[in-house]
């Protein structure tokens, strides 16, 4: 039988697919790929795995799977719906909402957040202060403000459940932890909020996550 090759970055979103394999109970091999040490950037030697060189992908039986969400999906659908709730309950749309919503909502505006930060590094000498300055403006003005109001949502969520789909873990957590993860450690995502920070707690604490982190190598976000 051929394994599930994973082509993963260290510390990056492709933990998340190696964690949901080790839920899933299904055997798979890593490809491992290390970012730059400058740009910390991913190496141009994945573009071989796919035209745009990101991570995660999955290769599983001849057929490539890049982007986390879609990723997810098709490991759900090969195991017939496992971590997924019934379709037609208040939990299965809570379960697409909260899938959608980690990389299409709060990654964005965590990664305006960083390349703002960064950007005054990257600046000619001369302009660095004036970059830094505008950097700055923007973060406060724009980023900083739209990131406290999703974190503040989804603090008032997990307060009304254990998990974002309802009752049960389900693979809409996995999608969920990267951006947390790297919330509290780029933007304070945990400051009074109890709720974020014991999700993520629980999360570290299970099995399964612990499996992959082992496997999976460097990964800055975990406890």
């Amino acid at each position: 039988m051929r394994l599930i090759t994973v082509h993963h970055l260290n510390h990056s979103r492709s933990q998340r697919v190696l964690w949901l394999l080790e839920e899933l109970e299904l055997p798979y091999e890593i490809k491992y790929y290390e970012r730059d040490s400058v740009t910390r950037l991913a190496p141009p030697s994945l573009r071989a795995v796919h035209p745009l060189g990101k991570s995660p992908v999955l290769v599983d039986d001849g057929v490539t799977i890049a982007e986390t969400g879609a990723i997810v999906e098709y490991l759900v659908e090969k195991t017939g719906g496992l971590l997924r709730p019934e379709a037609g309950t208040p939990d299965r749309r809570r379960w697409t909402y909260w899938m959608h919503f980690a990389e299409g909502s709060l990654m964005p505006q965590l990664l305006l957040d960083l390349v703002l930060s960064t950007l005054p590094g990257r600046a000619p000498g001369p302009l660095q202060e004036a970059a830094k300055s505008a950097a700055d403006a923007a973060r406060q003005a724009y980023a900083a403000p739209n990131l406290r109001t999703m974190f503040d949502f989804v603090e008032m969520e997990l307060a009304t459940r254990p998990w974002f789909a309802g009752e049960d873990f389900s693979s809409a957590d996995v999608m969920m932890s990267f951006p947390l993860e790297a919330g509290d450690a780029r933007a304070g995502a945990f400051e009074g909020r109890r709720k974020i920070e014991a999700f993520v707690e629980r999360i570290h604490a299970r099995p399964a996550y612990r499996k992959a982190l082992a496997r999976g190598g460097p990964y800055a976000y975990a406890s």
